[in-house]
């Protein structure tokens, strides 16, 4: 029993170390796929999920926020994101330029991962995220099937 105790917490310390540092997706959509990515926010070689979107680019609504406008366009191809741009990312001030320049980028590459505007916000980058994740869902909107 003792030894059976040591198996088990040696190979779930090693699950453990393996699994520290990435982030798992999972969704069901008819059957399961998962996109797995880790911090730096690129994508593994997965199964997409299907969305079920027209092809296209769709520009989503402009949002405004009190630090700047934020607008997002999705290009759609297969029924999944493979594109997503800022057209419109100003900021009334250089600190918010700033700002919005390393969220945009973290951004992007959540909405490709998710497929959807279930992302999380950018720390730091609150009101941009909000206008982002807005803006983006306004365009998935207007794809939808």
């Amino acid at each position: 029993m003792i030894r059976t105790r040591r198996v088990l917490t040696g190979v779930f310390g090693s699950l453990v170390a393996v699994v520290i540092g990435w982030q798992v997706t999972a969704s069901i959509t008819g059957g399961s796929s998962t996109t797995a990515s880790n911090t730096s926010g690129s994508v593994l070689p997965a199964q997409l999920p299907s969305t079920k979107l027209k092809d296209g680019t769709f520009t989503g609504s402009r949002q405004t926020t009190r630090f700047g406008d934020v607008q997002v366009a999705i290009t759609v191809s297969g029924g999944a994101i493979t594109d997503v741009s800022t057209p419109v990312l100003s900021g009334n001030e250089a600190r918010s330029d700033q700002i919005n320049n390393q969220a945009a980028p973290i951004l992007r590459s959540e909405a490709l991962a998710a497929q959807s505007a279930q992302i999380d916000s950018v720390s730091g980058a609150t009101y941009t995220s909000d206008a982002y994740i807005s803006s983006l869902q306004s365009a998935l909107d207007q794809a939808k099937a």
